[in-house]
This record gives structure tokens, C-alpha cells and sequence, in this order.
């Protein structure tokens, strides 16, 4: 595996639990404070516990100045593209170019169905997130001429406007395991966004998921570099070591520095949910996993 060089991103994935109402801003509040560069929130419109996503993103930004926000990740089949494509544009543009995209092909059919969402065969989801990727950019791309056509067998477009354009461009990072996902992630996405408790092979699996990402992109003209590599963390802090990111933070200090420098992941998002948690992710981890990087690559900033 490879460095791929990226600057280093450190996040938090928060619940986004309905009570304590200001639980999940707060959190946000937080991470902004402390300095961290993300913060993302599940997006599971059917759970009646959970805030919506992409109503609590807008909230959270207004309470926030530096830190960028997403959806980790958007359930694609509960959101129509073209309007989730200009949602994400005005918010954009509201913040000043803070909001990115985190997108996911859907699962647990059964809740999505019981909102209305439509149950898709594994194939049939993926071509969907592939046609919903080709709108929302379709839609940010202001420069092409006339309306946006995407004939596409479960998403379509015929003549839609185009508009607003996004303060930035978004970066469209997408969650996923299977061969066939991998290459549409190395074929169209910014980014490979997995959680490390669902590698089944362990870390191993980002090598060879990143192989597989690396071959689609460079099939499809791109370099393997222009797609990020992400990862969702779970651990602990402890005074003892009891496995992967279970101990002292300079154990996670060495455990993300590997991962950077032998893996290419270069954005960690932290589940917490715990301010305790953040706060040392953000003072003790952090900042350390940067030096090393540093020192490793030869740079100084």
C-alpha cells in the first residue's frame, strides 16, 4: 500500500439523537471548538429517535464557524438527488463552502420501504447511486449550457435546471465493502468512506479494497490519489493496551500514523458521542498523528 499524500482530516460521527433535542449540535459545537475539521451525523430517516440529517446539518452549521459537516452517509434511496444535490449547493454556499457528501446505496430495505423509499436488489442500488452521482453533479454544473437530461432506470432527469452552483466542490464520499462498489467508488466518487468495525478481514480488507479502487480509477483515467481514503474509528482510551485503538492515546498515536503512512487513509472520524472521548481525540491524538506524518514525508506543514 501507499501514502497518498492527502493533508490529514480528523472528524467525529455522532449520533443524532432526538433527545436530549440540542445533544448531537452541541457535539458539533464541540468538535468546532476543539478544532477538528469534520463532523458527520448517521442519516437513518426511518429511525423515530433520530433528528433528519439533512434538517439537523443546516442547524448545526449555523452554530458552527470552521468545521465541515456531512451525512455519514446520505440513504440515497430516501433522498430524491436532484433536490438533495441542491440542498447540499445552498448550504454550500450558506457556509461559505463547509459541506460535503457522504453518500450510501441504502440498506435495512424494510424501513425504507415502510417510508415509501422503494426495495432495490444490490445491482439495482448501486446503479441507482451511480445514476443519483451523475444528477447531483449534473445539477452543481453550472457551466454547461441548457438543462441536465439523465435517462437513468431508476433516477432521471429530462431538461432539469441547473443550480446554484456550491461555494466549493463538494467532495462525494461513499460508503461501501463489494468489488463492485469499490470500482464505481475508484470510477466516480472523491472518496472510500468504510468503518473499520465492518472490515470482516480487519485492516487488511483497506489494502485490498484500495487495490481494487486503485485499478478502477486508473481504468478510468483518473490517478488512485483523486479518491480520499476514509475511515469510520471506534475505540477506546485506557491506561493499558487491549487491542486496536483500545488503550493510551499514544497508542492510537502510532496505530492512525501506520494507517496514514501504510494504508493512504487520511481522514479519521471518530464515533463519539462522548465529549470526554473528543476532547482527547482532538488534544492528544490529533495533533500527534500530524507531526508524525510530517516527520515521515520529510515536510513541515
Amino acid at each position: 500500500m501507499t501514502d497518498y499524500g492527502h493533508d490529514l482530516m480528523f472528524g467525529t460521527f455522532v449520533t443524532p439523537i432526538a433527545q436530549p433535542v440540542q445533544h448531537a449540535v452541541q457535539q458539533a459545537v464541540l468538535a468546532d471548538r476543539l478544532g477538528l475539521d469534520l463532523v458527520t451525523f448517521q442519516d437513518h430517516p426511518y429511525v423515530s429517535r433520530f433528528h433528519d440529517t439533512w434538517t439537523l446539518i443546516p442547524y448545526a452549521a449555523a452554530r458552527t464557524e470552521r468545521v465541515r459537516l456531512t451525512a455519514n452517509v446520505t440513504n440515497l434511496p430516501l433522498r430524491f438527488p436532484a433536490q438533495l444535490a441542491r440542498s447540499v449547493a445552498t448550504l454550500d454556499r450558506l457556509t461559505g463552502g463547509r459541506i460535503e457528501l457522504g453518500l450510501g446505496a441504502g440498506g435495512f430495505w424494510d424501513a425504507i420501504e415502510a417510508m415509501g423509499g422503494r426495495r432495490l436488489r444490490p445491482g439495482e442500488a448501486l446503479t441507482a447511486l451511480e445514476e443519483g452521482v451523475q444528477i447531483i453533479r449534473g445539477v452543481w454544473d453550472t457551466s454547461t449550457p441548457g438543462g441536465l437530461t439523465v435517462d437513468g432506470k431508476f433516477h432521471a432527469v429530462r431538461g432539469a435546471k441547473r443550480g446554484p452552483a456550491p461555494a466549493h466542490r463538494p467532495s462525494i464520499w461513499i460508503g461501501g465493502y463489494k468489488p463492485r462498489m469499490l470500482r464505481t467508488i475508484g470510477t466516480i466518487a472523491d472518496g472510500w468512506l468504510p468503518s473499520a468495525q465492518n472490515l470482516r478481514g480487519g485492516i487488511e480488507d483497506l489494502a485490498r479494497g484500495s487495490e481494487i479502487i486503485d485499478e478502477a480509477a486508473e481504468s478510468a483515467g483518473r490517478r488512485p490519489q483523486d479518491v480520499r481514503r476514509l475511515l469510520n474509528l471506534t475505540g477506546d482510551f485506557d491506561d493499558t493496551s487491549r487491542g486496536f485503538l483500545q488503550g493510551p492515546p499514544d497508542q492510537w498515536v502510532e496505530e492512525l500514523t501506520d494507517l496514514a503512512l501504510t494504508y493512504g487513509t487520511s481522514v479519521f472520524i471518530l464515533f463519539s458521542d462522548d465529549p470526554g472521548m473528543t476532547e482527547m481525540f482532538a488534544k492528544e491524538v490529533a495533533p500527534a498523528v500530524r507531526d508524525e506524518v510530517r516527520k515521515a514525508r520529510g515536510t513541515t506543514s
